[in-house]
């Protein structure tokens, strides 16, 4: 993830002041992503437990990290050209493998689910590191590095896909404990050294709309999910009711990321004088808790839709209140590292969230969930409204 010094025939031409767009085959390639959240959101719904809860954000986690490495690479590859389109393609393949492995992982799949990982993750860093071998001796000796951190991982993703039960778990923890370490030190290798984020030249505009995109498949896939289930009901006030919530939640987290921030973090990044930092910790790790907001927001959806009155149980508050929770979370980091400061409406928001996760018994799940839902307006309308003259001026 570094600074080319000169072009190579796989690599994007860098126009000054100039933002590289997303190609068709990157978003080609973002379908078999769309699958992935689907089967995570699906696999929640179906083991919403302790033991579910972790397992699933384990492999959220995972899928996010083999998505966002790739969307590392192909800042710099040029999708455009046929060798890098039959590298997409190929990773789209072990995608699918992956994906489709997600509900059985912990199970049957979990040697095809940790063999089709740790292949994207290699398969692609190779790829990349030989197509800055003539072009970026750093860039070069960047790729090396991470490779043999991958490679390292690999090992215990293997040992896992070949275990069982919380021995496969341990080992798969301490892989993606070693890719996820791997960034923040640098990927230091002894004999190597290490990596400076001013090495990470990234095209940022283009990184920022990669991870924007991913956004929106996420709101995409919770929209399917409540809309699935509501179609499956009568008609009457209270189903229309739960059903209009779910929208409004949709919209008002769409709003709440890409009203002022996505745009913001997009223009900061691009403009930045060392690009690698902010991508590294406001796009790479700060986007987690976005995606996995989403994620339990549509599960808490599809469960109020499913049951809208009666006793609010521990499995629809946790996922009422922790989805909005893990949103406004991940929307403040994430501004607070392109912005420089921390966004009063979202800690406001953090907080009433708070209280409201103390008062399940008291609201039916729609009255639960539609509590939930206005303090995602509030936030929203209160960011904007405040950060108006501000926007005016710039």
């Amino acid at each position: 993830m570094a600074k080319a010094q000169k072009s190579g025939a796989l690599l994007r031409e860098r126009v000054e002041h100039q933002h590289a767009r997303v190609s068709y085959v990157e978003l080609f390639f973002d379908l078999v992503f769309v699958f992935a959240i689907t089967q995570i959101s699906h696999t929640l719904l179906e083991h919403f437990s302790g033991v579910g809860l972790a397992q699933v954000a384990f492999l959220l986690c995972a899928v996010w990290w083999v998505w966002v490495y790739t969307s590392w690479a192909t800042n710099w590859l040029d999708p455009e050209t046929t060798p890098v389109r039959l590298l997409l393609f190929v990773l789209m393949f072990l995608g699918l493998v992956l994906s489709g492995s997600l509900p059985e992982a912990f199970g049957e799949r979990g040697l095809a689910f940790a063999a089709a990982y740790a292949a994207m993750q290699l398969i692609r860093s190779l790829f990349t590191m030989l197509s800055f071998k003539d072009a970026s001796r750093t860039n070069y000796r960047n790729f090396q590095r991470i490779t043999i951190w991958l490679g390292i991982s690999g090992l215990f993703w293997i040992a896992g896909g070949l275990s069982a039960g919380p021995l496969r778990f341990g080992l798969w923890l301490i892989a993606l404990a070693i890719e996820f370490a791997g960034p923040a030190a640098g990927f230091h290798v002894p004999g190597l050294g290490r990596s400076r984020t001013s090495d990470w030249d990234v095209e940022g505009g283009h990184l920022a709309e990669r991870c924007a995109l991913f956004i929106i498949i996420a709101l995409g896939e919770s929209i399917l999910m409540t809309g699935a289930t509501a179609a499956k009901l009568p008609v009457d006030a209270v189903n229309l009711t739960a059903f209009l919530n779910a929208f409004v939640s949709s919209v008002a987290m769409w709003w709440i990321y890409f009203h002022i921030g996505a745009e913001r973090g997009s223009h900061v990044i691009a403009h930045s004088d060392d690009p690698g930092r902010i991508a590294r910790i406001a796009y790479t790790y700060f986007h987690i808790p976005l995606v996995a907001g989403i994620i339990l927001v549509a599960v808490g959806d599809e469960l109020v839709i499913g049951h809208p009155l009666g006793h609010t149980d521990a499995k629809t508050a946790i996922a009422v209140a922790g989805g909005p929770a893990c949103y406004l979370l991940g929307n403040l980091l994430f501004k607070r590292a392109t912005a420089g400061r921390f966004q009063l409406s979202h800690l406001v928001g953090l907080g009433l969230i708070a209280v409201l996760a103390f008062c399940p018994a008291l609201l039916p799940p729609l009255g639960f969930s539609l509590t939930a839902t206005a303090i995602l307006i509030l936030v929203a309308a209160w960011e904007a409204i405040s950060l108006r003259p501000r926007l005016q001026e710039a």
